[in-house]
């Protein structure tokens, strides 16, 4: 049985998000959304606040983008009744692939899908744990729009809204939902 949104909101969400200074480098404050998932209320909130959103809406497939947006992707496409689909950083999957390279605020990255994973004018939900510069996501909606699809929605736990990365995907006429907004904060020096 599904949560109503009324029970919770999405600030339960937002205070169970752990901040690790310094990782993955120096100066970066890293969002950690784990701990939601390893509380099985939090996670079942987190899956249920997205399965109220998109029950109605007809989506082909959910895509999560590399690794957190698996997690949370694939247990929505569960709900819906949907396919799921990965995309995977470089390297990691066994077909064809379409690859997109993208920066992220502390290094540069790249990602693939297999070139069968979504038909021609399926309509996707693009998933992932946080926006911050928007890369990843980006690399993601560029990816399925190469396979000729349509993405319905980008999704996120987080959105930092000091951050271009929100405003960049809907500029790239893509509505980007995010459970909670934050800043962007910096690593406290050491």
């Amino acid at each position: 049985m599904l949560i109503h949104p009324e029970v919770f909101d999405a600030e339960t969400l937002a205070q169970n998000i752990r901040k690790v200074p310094h990782w993955p480098k120096q100066g970066i404050l890293f969002h950690d959304i784990t701990p939601i998932l390893q509380d099985p209320k939090h996670f079942r909130l987190l899956v249920d606040l997205l399965v109220y959103r998109y029950m109605s809406e007809k989506i082909d497939v959910v895509a999560g983008l590399d690794a957190r947006g698996f997690i949370i992707g694939a247990a929505l496409a569960y709900q819906l009744n949907v396919g799921f689909v990965p995309i995977r950083k470089k390297g990691k999957l066994p077909f064809d692939t379409v690859s997109e390279s993208y920066a992220l605020e502390y290094g540069e990255a790249c990602v693939e899908i297999h070139t069968d994973a979504v038909k021609p004018g399926a309509r996707v939900l693009l998933v992932d744990d946080l926006v911050a510069t928007g890369g990843t996501m980006q690399a993601g909606i560029n990816l399925i729009r190469r396979l000729d699809a349509e993405v319905v929605e980008a999704v996120s736990v987080l959105e930092f809204s000091d951050l271009p990365g929100g405003q960049l995907i809907r500029e790239a006429g893509v509505p980007l939902f995010s459970l909670c907004q934050s800043e962007g904060d910096m690593a406290p020096e050491a």
